[in-house]
């Protein structure tokens, strides 16, 4: 019985089967005209659907015109352009910043104290008018709170924060100006751009000669560059400008009466360039414009070791075996702000002999055997390496016993005392001698 069903089951499907493959028997012509039917079925649909945007999904990446594409470039340009000129508009100019002091100063809610209330600030930002809304807002006035009781804030503080927000918005369209891209970055081209018709507007720089103000630029963006560019990109985020104090004391030049001591220790003054370029220019003995191994060994007391000289020529850019201007003032930078992290960073990349991410025994001891060399030299009986070694591992307190990485020489805050022992001997001379130096009633 069961045989029959099965068999019955059997003869069925295999009707069925044939019945099917008869009624559907397509040839492979008529198979491609169907394939080809619903493609454009599909190619239509898909064409005529709505917009990202209008689904709820935004476009969120626009590619940068190629040079190629004058026109894009141009609309690019002119859409920048509008967009800025709106956001100047938008800012406080100078009238209405002394109508925000005069209604401070009127609307005070403790005038012998200089103080203002909440209720009393709110006043003043409706009466300002919605220009000057986005500068006194509730969170504005519970960053300016210094620990009042009563929850008070000098008007002086509100004042100073709205005009320092103008200048640094004006700054930043300023600088978008010279944003070729509009990334928000500027290249090195674009700083030297910046700098250049900003000249005229800084008295203090008036003295200086046209054929130097190339050099002067030069020398000013390599410091924005040597800081800000950490990753050798060749560009600096405006925002970064606008955060670190260079453009502070650039703009300090615009001062007719600054001091002396002041631009001697502003990097950007006239002093400080022509001091720089002067001592470029008394190193450089064969007057080609570049540096030589030998030439470079002059620098500041001429007490760098040659091992230090050797990697500076085999880790910087060099042209023939001798140094520009440019690879000068990085090398300066670096050597005049030895405890900043980017010139740590740059020095370190120099000791790093193995090129391994760490300094050990072997590599302190390529380095202090010039030290020892150049006491010999003096007439001094050279220190034992181990002595200084055992010191500066108890310096630097590494994580790992025998390696001194990067992060190690940051956390410690003695980097700079580490690296000058190492590369200069006036710097070992100094640290040796320190106690000397510090009990002698003749310093100050």
């Amino acid at each position: 019985m069961i045989l029959l069903i099965e068999m019955d089951l059997k003869a069925i499907l295999k009707r069925k089967l044939q019945k099917l493959n008869g009624s559907q028997k397509l040839s492979s012509k008529e198979i491609e005209e169907i394939e080809d039917t619903h493609f454009k079925n599909y190619l239509r649909e898909w064409t005529n659907r709505e917009p990202a945007a209008e689904r709820g999904i935004p476009k969120f990446f626009n590619k940068i015109p190629k040079q190629n594409e004058p026109l894009r470039s141009k609309l690019r340009e002119e859409s920048r352009s509008n967009l800025l000129k709106r956001k100047s508009l938008q800012l406080l100019d100078n009238d209405e910043l002394k109508e925000v002091w005069v209604l401070l100063d009127q609307n005070q809610s403790y005038p012998e104290e200089q103080l203002i209330t909440y209720a009393d600030f709110q006043k003043v930002a409706k009466l300002a008018g919605p220009k000057v809304k986005p500068y006194f807002t509730p969170i504005v006035f519970a960053k300016l709170q210094q620990g009042d009781p009563q929850g008070r804030v000098s008007i002086m503080s509100l004042f100073n924060y709205a005009m320092r927000k103008v200048w640094l918005d004006q700054t930043r369209i300023g600088l978008s100006l010279y944003d070729a891209t509009g990334q928000g970055y500027l290249t090195e081209a674009d700083l030297e751009n910046y700098i250049t018709e900003l000249l005229p507007t800084l008295p203090q720089l008036d003295g200086l000669e046209k054929s130097f103000h190339s050099f002067y630029v030069c020398t000013a963006v390599r410091k924005f560059l040597f800081f800000l560019d950490i990753v050798r990109a060749g560009r600096v985020r405006i925002l970064d400008v606008l955060a670190c104090s260079f453009l502070d004391d650039l703009l300090e030049l615009r001062d007719e009466e600054l001091s002396k001591e002041l631009q001697e220790q502003n990097w950007f003054s006239a002093p400080s360039a022509l001091r720089i370029y002067g001592h470029y220019l008394n190193l450089d003995r064969d007057h080609n414009g570049m540096l030589s191994k030998a030439e470079l060994a002059g620098y500041g007391s001429g007490t760098l070791t040659k091992p230090f000289l050797d990697r500076v020529f085999q880790t910087c850019l060099t042209y023939g075996g001798e140094m520009d201007y440019k690879t000068y003032l990085d090398l300066v930078l670096a050597l005049e702000n030895r405890s900043e992290p980017q010139a740590l960073a740059y020095l370190f990349r120099i000791l790093d002999i193995k090129n391994c991410g760490y300094l050990d025994s072997f590599t302190l001891n390529y380095f202090f055997r010039a030290i020892q060399d150049q006491m010999r030299a003096h007439g001094a009986d050279p220190v034992s390496f181990q002595d200084v070694k055992d010191e500066l591992f108890d310096m630097v307190r590494p994580k790992e016993p025998e390696k001194i990485t990067l992060a190690d020489l940051l956390a410690c805050s003695q980097g700079d005392t580490f690296i000058s022992i190492l590369i200069e001997f006036h710097g070992f001379w100094a640290y040796e001698n320190r106690e000397a130096v510090s009990t002698d009633p003749t310093q100050d």
